[in-house]
């Protein structure tokens, strides 16, 4: 559910600083997995469908 809603706010132009934040995050390569446009279309989280 958590990452559902972090891939949500990211899809409807949440800025990724705040969803990190949000999240607790240290690092925000770690928010960047929630972020489809930053995945490859190789990675198995492009893959992954809700």
């Amino acid at each position: 559910m958590r990452a559902r809603a972090a891939t949500n706010a990211l899809d409807n132009g949440a800025d990724i600083a705040k969803v990190q934040e949000w999240l607790g995050h240290a690092n925000i390569a770690t928010t960047r997995i929630y972020d489809p446009k930053t995945q490859p279309e190789d990675s198995p989280m492009f893959k992954v469908s809700y």
